[in-house]
């Protein structure tokens, strides 16, 4: 037996010799989100995926899934944090990972996406990125997620006294429940997916999201009223975990950053084009449509701003220097 063993472990190397060395094992690349496959988010996210797998060629499999397939915002970060997901996007929940992110739920801080470029740049990757990386997760670039927008059944928004008492899905964001209390109405955290359900059966009287994310998940077929606030910019952050950014071949990360920073470019452009198309759409559904009065609402957040700066340790700091780059 054992010069079996022997004889075919020779024959073996001879092989190797003869024929070269082995094949690498093909690795597969995970990319999903919880937001809808039809939504900026989602379409966003498959542009990277498909990207990703033109730069990598037959070496590597890179999947994609979308609409919760896998989890919703937080189950997947936790699968970031496990490796069995490689890429994902956080939006608002990112500060349940550090609060420093809380910055993009400070309303009406983002002028435009030049902006948020700038933001990106000179404050994402240098003060709030770092906070991430500790907690496990790895920021690789800053999408667009978009201006939210207000829907609801009762009434058109055009001051914050015309939210009293409706009750609104938010995001699970401290600041976001914050906000929508301080201007007078009832929110409720709740996850994206299950939103359109909870507008369709009367549990909730609206929500706030980008017109990408509203149109993408049809709200329009169960709301009546869109008022145009325009009140937070709400990016979304590519991710993966830390470990798995680690362990990524060079190779890899080269391209994931460098089609990670077109895709920005690019999901920027579809955002602007979008808020100019996508209006038209929802009020085609027989949605009422208005402007809300933005100073009514700015008037109304300042103690949103004090409560950041009480409560977020260099929180100021982080305001002043987001609105510095604006100019």
């Amino acid at each position: 037996m054992n010069k079996i063993h022997k004889g075919l472990c020779a024959g073996l190397l001879a092989s190797v010799f003869a024929f070269g060395a082995l094949p690498a094992q093909a690795e597969t690349y995970i990319v999903a989100v919880g937001a809808a496959s039809n939504s900026l988010q989602g379409r966003s996210a498959q542009k990277f995926a498909e990207e990703l797998q033109t730069r990598l060629g037959d070496a590597d499999k890179v999947e994609f899934y979308a609409d919760a397939q896998l989890g919703d915002e937080k189950e997947l970060m936790q699968k970031l944090r496990l490796g069995t997901v490689q890429f994902t996007l956080i939006s608002s929940i990112m500060t349940n990972v550090a609060p420093e992110f809380a910055l993009f739920d400070m309303p009406f801080l983002v002028k435009d996406r030049e902006h948020l470029k700038a933001i990106d740049a000179n404050l994402v990757k240098t003060e709030l990125a770092p906070k991430a990386e500790a907690a496990g997760l790895h920021v690789i670039s800053t999408w667009e997620n978009g201006f939210r927008q207000i829907t609801n059944n009762s009434r058109p928004i055009n001051t914050p006294a015309d939210l009293a008492g409706l009750k609104i899905r938010t995001p699970s964001s401290e600041w976001r429940v914050a906000m929508f209390k301080e201007w007078g109405s009832n929110p409720t955290p709740m996850a994206f997916s299950e939103v359109f359900v909870a507008l369709q059966t009367g549990t909730m009287d609206g929500q706030e999201n980008p017109l990408t994310n509203i149109v993408g998940a049809n709200f329009q077929e169960v709301q009546k009223y869109l008022s145009l606030t325009g009140h937070v910019y709400s990016p979304t952050y590519l991710t993966t975990g830390a470990g798995t950014w680690g362990e990524l071949p060079e190779n890899v990360r080269t391209a994931v950053s460098e089609v990670a920073a077109s895709v920005q470019d690019w999901s920027l452009n579809e955002g602007e084009t979008a808020d100019k198309e996508l209006v038209d759409k929802v009020r085609a559904a027989g949605v009422e449509v208005n402007e809300a009065d933005k100073s009514a609402f700015i008037a109304a957040s300042a103690p949103i701003y004090e409560a950041f700066a009480a409560k977020v340790e260099g929180g100021d700091k982080l305001v002043g220097l987001a609105q510095s780059l604006a100019d």
